[in-house]
Formats: structure tokens, sequence, C-alpha cells
């Protein structure tokens, strides 16, 4: 599998997303007018979307380039990763708010999961792609010592 880095430009359009959608989400709910329990359901369901989507992510791709993963966990992170949008969905579908709130909330939300799940990739790729560079600088490093 051949790993390219991702360029400059999408890797700061991923972390505008992601900054974009949470913190747009934030402003949303910190203007809401929402008891502070909605508010705190809310963010509790952000977080934890944005956690099991990176972990869902990094099951799928440890699986990919053949890292043993367990099939519990990478079972409870697409359960987790359903779980987390399912709850926003009946969370705004309950919500007593106006139908261009839910669909703000909605748009944040999906905006800021699909980011997440774009950073973790671009720092995964880079990450990998730095380490086959230090193999290649290492066995160059020998072949030099050798000859």
């Amino acid at each position: 599998m051949t790993i390219q880095a991702p360029t400059k430009s999408y890797t700061l359009a991923s972390l505008a997303a992601l900054l974009i959608g949470t913190v747009a989400y934030g402003i949303g709910l910190f203007n809401a007018q929402m008891a502070l329990n909605e508010k705190g359901y809310y963010l509790i369901i952000m977080l934890y979307g944005l956690f099991s989507m990176v972990s869902l992510q990094k099951t799928i791709r440890d699986k990919a380039e053949g890292i043993k993963t367990s099939s519990m966990y990478q079972t409870l992170s697409w359960a987790s990763s359903g779980f987390a949008i399912a709850l926003l969905a009946i969370g705004l579908y309950n919500a007593e708010l106006a139908l261009s709130e839910k669909g703000f909330y909605a748009m944040a939300y999906v905006l800021s999961l699909f980011a997440a799940v774009t950073v973790q990739k671009n720092v995964r790729d880079k990450d990998a792609l730095a380490g086959k560079q230090e193999e290649v600088q290492q066995a160059e490093f020998v072949t030099e010592q050798v000859s």
C-alpha cells in the first residue's frame, strides 16, 4: 500500500472544517435558549461523536494495514458512531427548536464528525510516511557503513 502525504491545502481545509464545525456548534449552544441540561446533552453528544468517529477511523485503518484489532472493539466503534448520530437525531427530533436551528445543529455536527475523521487520517498518513522515510534513511546509513 502506497502512502502519500496529504497536501498542505487538504490538511488546512480539514482542520478549518473541524474548527468551523465545532466552534459554530459551540456558539450555537452557548446562544441557545434552552435549559442547561439540554445544552449539556448536545455538548456531550458532540464530544462522544468526535471520539467515536476517530476511534472508528483508527480501527478501520488498523485493519486495512494488517494491524491486529479486536473484533469487539471494532464492533463497539461502529455501534458508538451509530449511537452518537442516532442520539443527535432523536434529540433534535424531540427538541422544541425552530426547523432552521435543528438543521444548523445537524449540519455543524456532520461537518465536525467528517472533519475529525479526515484530520485523523491526515495525522496517520503523515506519521506513516515519516516512519517509512526514517526506515529508508536507516537502510541507506547501514548500506553506507557496510560499503
